[in-house]
């Protein structure tokens, strides 16, 4: 997938998401959730464009907006917000930066950690997680997708030349990508809903599907510079 075509993919799915955000947490108020689906998702499509000196301070322009507008959880939706709109950055940055087999290595760290999880938390159960927030989440499940994770991590290890502390990375991203899931299930639970919207019937909303990659990437938007990526992936 070409470069801008990626970036107006993600700068489309950053303005859904914040669209979703803003009906769950003011679903009275629809018209203010479009205009501002439409400014995150502008912002977050010219945010690439630009030096991150400039691109991240104009990412966090639609949470003040937002949080200037709304009348009910202003502070829930300016952390979410940015939260969205740093992991769309991110995810761009390692599209462009690293190329194309780096963001593949993302979200295959993202994907195992959710099913791997999945499975070994029906199939073993035992202590939750965290109960009032993610009451089907259990420990067994979020240990294993950190297994799953570091799997991961491993295979790119062996077939791309990375040193062996990618193998900790991608755990540590596979936590960050628990945390995201764990922040969307506390929004919901806040404001009583089951799916972030109905965008993809029979499974929720975009956040609902993404949750899990929003803290992956922003984890991997901070710790990315210090990280050496060989080449050869592009």
């Amino acid at each position: 997938m070409g470069g801008h075509v990626f970036h107006a993919l993600v700068a489309l799915i950053c303005g859904l998401m914040i669209w979703e955000l803003v009906r769950m947490l003011q679903p009275q108020n629809r018209s203010l959730a479009v205009q501002l689906g439409l400014l995150g998702g502008a912002v977050a499509g010219a945010s690439i464009y630009l030096p991150v000196g400039f691109a991240l301070p104009i990412l966090i322009a639609p949470a003040l907006v937002g949080f200037g507008q709304l009348t009910q959880n202003r502070a829930l939706y300016m952390v979410f917000t940015v939260l969205v709109l740093l992991a769309g950055f991110g995810m761009m940055s390692v599209r462009d930066d690293l190329g194309f087999g780096w963001m593949l290595w993302l979200v295959l760290v993202v994907v195992a950690t959710d099913v791997v999880g999945y499975f070994a938390g029906r199939m073993i159960g035992g202590p939750k997680f965290w109960p009032r927030v993610s009451p089907k989440k259990t420990w067994a499940g979020t240990a294993f997708g950190w297994v799953g994770a570091a799997a991961v991590g491993g295979y790119f290890v062996a077939t791309t030349g990375a040193g062996a502390q990618l193998i900790g990375v991608s755990v540590a991203v596979s936590m960050a990508s628990q945390m995201g899931d764990i922040a969307e299930s506390a929004i919901k639970r806040r404001v009583g809903i089951k799916d972030s919207s109905s965008l993809i019937p029979g499974h929720g909303g975009l956040l609902d599907r993404f949750d899990g990659m929003l803290g992956a990437a922003v984890f991997l938007l901070i710790i990315g510079p210090f990280i050496g990526f060989p080449p050869g992936l592009g």
